[in-house]
């Protein structure tokens, strides 16, 4: 599984794409199985055809976590989906719910092919 992520460029705030439009939370991000390659692609492209929206979008892999649930494979897309580390009450973490206890629970630090690709192609 991967969903693609970015950045929001008026105020930094981490994004994920949703059947064409950024939304603010992991878990509305809109999921691609191996498959959607081309889907993950296009999404990708549209991102970057705004750049006076977004900065740097990627795709990041997923994987499934104990209990249920999705969290990324990589330990920094981890903690950019939960937002701020200082305190628990600060961010996308305060929110609570499924989909902040699945990222809490995944254990791991391994790299996202996305993020790997695109480092590769810099």
């Amino acid at each position: 599984m991967k969903a693609v992520t970015a950045n929001r460029l008026i105020d930094g705030e981490v994004v994920f794409w949703k059947s064409g439009a950024w939304v603010d939370s992991f878990g509305e991000a809109q999921l691609f199985d191996d498959a959607q390659a081309d889907e993950v692609e296009a999404a990708v492209a549209k991102g970057k055809a705004q750049p006076t929206v977004i900065v740097e979008p990627y795709p990041i892999d997923l994987v499934a976590v104990e209990g249920g649930g999705l969290a990324p494979v990589s330990y920094r897309e981890r903690i950019r989906a939960l937002g701020p580390t200082n305190e628990p009450e600060h961010g996308k973490q305060a929110d609570g719910g499924a989909v902040v206890d699945a990222l809490r629970q995944a254990v791991g630090a391994a790299r996202s092919t996305g993020r790997v690709d695109l480092i590769r192609r810099k």
